[in-house]
């Protein structure tokens, strides 16, 4: 699934933007990509930690996206809504 996203701004918006950078959506990409990164990052560290604490899992994925994809195979893994709707109560 890849996901398709869409920001509408006013002209003026525009124009406050473009008062600082050179190209909206240049920034927005690296702006985006930014994010992925660290959320990346983040999401490989939780699953480290995961499988290490699991006496069950006796190896794990030697790339950043085998150790993401072996946490979100889990049963237990939960997204960061779940976790909010969970901490509800």
């Amino acid at each position: 699934m890849a996901l398709t996203i869409t920001v509408n701004i006013s002209d003026h918006q525009e124009n406050v933007l473009l008062n600082d950078l050179l190209d909206i959506d240049d920034w927005v990409q690296k702006a985006v990509a930014g994010k992925l990164n660290k959320c990346s990052k983040r999401m490989s560290d939780q699953a480290r930690q995961v499988l290490m604490a699991d006496a069950d899992v006796a190896t794990m994925p030697a790339t950043e996206q085998g150790l993401q994809e072996a946490l979100l195979a889990r049963d237990d893994y939960k997204n960061r809504a779940d976790r909010a709707k969970a901490a509800e109560g």
